[in-house]
């Protein structure tokens, strides 16, 4: 099969300004409602897009663990490469493709580090093997094989025990939205894609072409 030839046509729902929310985080939240309830694969996973300080943009999903008002947090380890690209320039795009309701979610803003009281609440709710996965993965660094990650964990486990702390180069971020796009998926390729930005204390909603 040629890869090219490849086709869909996208005809589940359509998306327009009269029906959608004026505020995008209400339009967002209606969207991953409906994808938690269709029973998508991993809804709550997202593409998250960070550029380091050679100009280099790189990607890699993560799992959205809140959201609210204030933006949209997950958890990660903060020597990572996204940790540190994030440090030297703090804005990231995110990216929620829910392929079976022909829908993408595109955030864009910039990032900061959730409280140590935030990431700690996470973190003593999360289950006891990913707690040790957290101090036995020196995330983004080369290792010697799998064996390094299981002898760390052992390691770890027998150090803490029931209760291992947070540690203190993991924790959550949130990233503060400034610009959202809904896209949904229509016949002929005239898509639905509306953008809404910042304008003051409102949000401006637009649509774009596809």
């Amino acid at each position: 099969m040629n890869i090219a030839d490849l086709r869909k046509s996208y005809e589940k729902a359509e998306l327009n300004e009269n029906a959608s929310h004026a505020d995008p985080l209400k339009q967002f939240e209606q969207w991953l409602q409906e994808a938690i309830a269709s029973e998508v694969p991993e809804p709550n996973a997202m593409t998250v897009a960070t550029v380091g300080s050679d100009l280099r943009p790189s990607t890699r999903v993560v799992l959205i663990k809140g959201y609210d008002e204030r933006g949209i947090v997950w958890y990660t380890n903060y020597e990572s490469q996204k940790g540190r690209e994030l440090a030297g320039n703090p804005f990231a795009a995110l990216q929620f493709h829910w392929v079976e309701l022909e829908r993408v979610v595109r955030i864009e803003g910039r990032v900061e580090k959730v409280s140590a009281e935030e990431s700690d609440a996470y973190f003593h709710s999360r289950p006891l093997d990913s707690r040790i996965g957290a101090w036995a993965s020196p995330q983004s660094q080369v290792i010697e094989g799998r064996t390094v990650l299981v002898t760390n964990a052992a390691k770890y486990a027998a150090q803490f025990m029931l209760q291992p702390p947070r540690p203190p180069h993991w924790g959550g971020y949130r990233l503060v939205p400034n610009s959202w796009q809904f896209w949904q998926g229509r016949k002929s390729r005239l898509h639905d894609r509306l953008r809404y930005t910042q304008d003051g204390d409102q949000w401006l909603r637009e649509r774009l072409a596809p």
